[in-house]
C-alpha cells in the first residue's frame, strides 16, 4: 500500500540487557571503548546484564589474536562481561535458519548462492532514536536488496546483529552514528522475523581537532596506543565518559563505579565532541596525583622504550622524585630517561661561543669532587661560575648539552647526581671530554 507505515513496535522489556559487539579487526579504538562503556553503564546502573559479542563473520579482515586482544583491553578498563560472552562464528546454524525462514516467507530470495532481503516498495519504516530523542523515518525506495547470508554460509552484519540481539534478549542497543543508515534494513528484518525491537540509539561522532571524524587509523587514538604513551587506564576511561555524555552537576572526575551509579541516559549529548588531547593530559594528571611516585613510575616504566636497559629500575628509582611531578605521559617520561641510556652525538652538539671555556672549567671542578651529590655538584659548579664571571644560563646550557645531548632535561645537576649514583661518575667526565674534542 502506498506510503503505508510499517508497524514496527518497540515493546517494553523488564531487565536491561546491553551488548558491545566489536569485530576482531585491530586495536580497540577510543570510540569503541566509549560504546562499550556507555552500554556497560546503562545495564549496570539498573542491575542489568552487559554482554560481549565478538562479530567475527568477516574472516578476511580478522586479525590473528584479535578476540583475545579485545577482551584484554576491555578488562584493563574494568568492563567485565562475566559469563555473557558469545562469538558469532560459533552460531552459524542460527543465522542459516533465520535466512531460510525469510526466504520461505517471501521476504528474501536466493541469488547465486547468497540470500538477499526483498525490500518492500512504497512503504516507510521509522523508529525513535533513544539517544537523539527523535523519530527517524526512511522510504523503502531508498533501500537496496542487500545480502543477508553469503554463499560461504556466513551471515553479513545485518542479519547476524538482528538475530543475535533477539536471541540474547538485548533491550538497548547503543552504537556509532555511522550505523544509522543501516537501521531501516534492520527494522525490516525485525518485522519479517516477528522479533521485538530493542531501544536503539546512535552516539555522536568523536571529532578530530584538525577537522572531520576521528580516524580509527590513528594509533594515538587506539586504547592500547594511549596506554603505551603512558596514559593511565582510569584517566582514559574518565576522559571517554565525557565524550558525548554530561552529568547534571557538571562533575568531571568519576571512577567506573561512580559513573555507573550516576549514569543517566538523559545525559547523552547531541553535539559531536572533540578529542581534546590537553583535556586527556589534565585527566592523567588528576589520576597521577592519586598515585605515589613509586606507583606511577612503576606503571610508565613497564612500557618505556628503555625498560630493558641495564640498571633501568635503579635509574628510575633514583630520579623519581624529580621526574614524577614533571611527566604527564610516557613520551615525557622517556624524554627524561633518554640521557641515561643514549650517548650524546658530539657531531650534532650545538654549543655556545664560550663553550670550551665552560666545559674545561666544569670538567676540572667535577674531577676533583669526591662526593657527587646534588648539593655538592651545585656548590662547585655555581662557585666556578662566580669565580670566572661566566653567564649562568650560558654555562649551564653548554654543560647540559655536552652531558645529555639535549636542550631540555630534568635539572641538569640532578641528572648528573642520579647518573653518578647508578652508573658512577666516569661516563659523565667522558661525555665532557668528547664534547671538547
Amino acid at each position: 500500500m502506498l506510503n503505508a507505515k510499517l508497524d514496527v513496535k518497540i515493546e517494553a522489556m523488564s531487565k536491561v540487557r546491553t551488548r558491545f559487539a566489536p569485530s576482531p579487526t585491530g586495536d580497540l579504538h577510543i570510540g569503541g571503548l566509549r560504546t562499550a562503556l556507555y552500554s556497560y553503564a546503562l545495564a549496570k546502573h539498573s542491575g542489568g546484564d552487559f554482554i560481549l559479542r565478538i562479530e567475527d563473520t568477516d574472516k578476511k579482515r580478522e586479525v590473528t589474536g584479535g578476540k583475545e586482544k579485545i577482551k584484554e583491553t576491555l578488562l584493563k578498563f574494568g568492563l567485565d562481561w562475566g559469563d555473557n560472552y558469545f562469538v558469532q562464528s560459533e552460531r552459524l546454524e542460527l543465522y542459516r535458519k533465520a535466512a531460510q525462514r525469510l526466504v520461505e516467507d517471501g521476504n528474501a530470495y536466493e541469488d547465486e548462492g547468497a540470500i538477499r532481503i526483498k525490500i518492500p516498495k512504497n512503504e516507510k519504516v521509522s523508529f525513535r532514536d533513544c539517544v537523539l530523542e527523535k523519530e527517524v523515518t526512511w522510504d523503502t525506495g531508498t533501500l537496496t536488496d542487500l545480502v543477508l547470508l553469503k554463499s560461504d554460509g556466513f551471515p553479513t552484519y545485518h542479519l547476524a546483529v538482528v538475530v543475535d540481539d533477539n536471541d540474547m534478549e538485548i533491550t538497548h542497543v547503543l552504537r556509532g552514528h555511522d550505523w544509522l543508515p543501516s537501521t531501516p534494513l534492520h527494522l525490516l528484518i525485525y518485522k519479517f522475523l516477528g522479533y521485538k525491537v530493542p531501544e536503539i540509539g546512535h552516539l555522536t561522532d568523536i571529532l578530530d581537532p584538525e577537522g572531520g571524524k576521528l580516524s580509527k587509523r590513528k594509533g594515538s587514538t587506539s586504547c592500547n596506543g594511549l596506554i603505551k604513551q603512558g596514559y593511565l587506564p582510569e584517566a582514559i576511561l574518565n576522559f571517554v565518559m565525557l565524550l558525548g555524555w554530561a552529568p547534571k552537576d557538571n562533575r568531571e572526575l568519576f571512577t567506573l563505579d561512580e559513573f555507573v551509579e550516576h549514569f543517566d541516559s538523559k545525559g547523552f549529548q547531541k553535539s559531536n565532541p572533540v578529542f581534546n588531547k590537553q583535556k586527556l593530559d589534565w585527566f592523567n594528571d588528576q589520576y597521577k596525583l592519586k598515585k605515589s611516585p613509586a606507583e606511577f613510575i612503576r606503571y610508565v616504566s613497564g612500557a618505556s622504550v628503555y625498560a630493558g636497559e641495564p640498571k633501568f629500575g635503579e635509574s628510575v628509582a633514583a630520579s623519581a622524585v624529580v621526574v614524577y611531578p614533571r611527566v604527564t605521559n610516557l613520551s615525557e617520561f622517556d624524554t627524561y630517561m633518554k640521557p641515561f641510556y643514549v650517548e650524546p652525538e658530539t657531531a650534532k652538539l650545538t654549543l655556545g661561543p664560550n663553550s670550551r671555556e665552560h666545559l674545561i672549567a666544569a670538567y676540572g671542578a667535577l674531577s676533583s669532587l669526591k662526593e657527587w651529590t646534588k648539593e655538592g655538584i651545585d656548590k662547585v659548579l655555581i662557585a666556578i661560575v662566580k669565580d670566572k664571571g661566566f653567564n649562568t644560563g650560558s654555562f649551564f646550557m653548554d654543560f647540559r648539552i655536552a652531558v645529555t645531548g639535549e636542550k631540555f632535561t630534568m635539572p641538569i645537576n640532578d641528572f648528573v647526581a642520579y647518573y653518578a649514583k647508578v652508573f658512577g661518575k666516569k661516563n659523565i667526565l667522558e661525555r665532557l671530554k668528547k664534547a671538547l674534542e
